[in-house]
């Protein structure tokens, strides 16, 4: 049976897994606590080949039996620079609000 080992960001380990299609699959239980801002790269690790993944997104974890399914993905680059007007937009609102509590405005 081929195993997968991946890493985190934060370095941590998630190991002996096995693939199915782009289902990752462990029999240790795993949550999306345990990807949850850990997944800014991801180093995937088989036999001798080594592949890292970059603003990786955890596209869904389910339990199925006594295992852990999990699908991870690689955000291109048009999401990414959504996410970064998003992001942006977010600011420019909390600011705005800020702004506007502290001088008492109604907006």
């Amino acid at each position: 049976m081929e195993e997968y080992t991946l890493i985190l960001s934060d370095g941590n380990r998630i190991e002996h897994l096995r693939l199915n299609g782009n289902n990752y699959i462990s029999e240790a239980e795993l949550s999306e606590r345990d990807f949850a801002g850990k997944l800014e790269t991801v180093t995937v690790v088989h036999e001798t080949d080594e592949r890292v993944m970059h603003d990786v997104e955890l596209v869904q974890i389910v339990k199925e039996k006594l295992e852990w399914w999990f699908i991870l993905r690689e955000l291109t680059p048009e999401e990414k620079k959504q996410r970064e007007i998003e992001l942006t937009l977010f600011d420019l609102q909390a600011q705005t609000d800020y702004i506007a509590m502290m001088t008492d405005v109604e907006m």
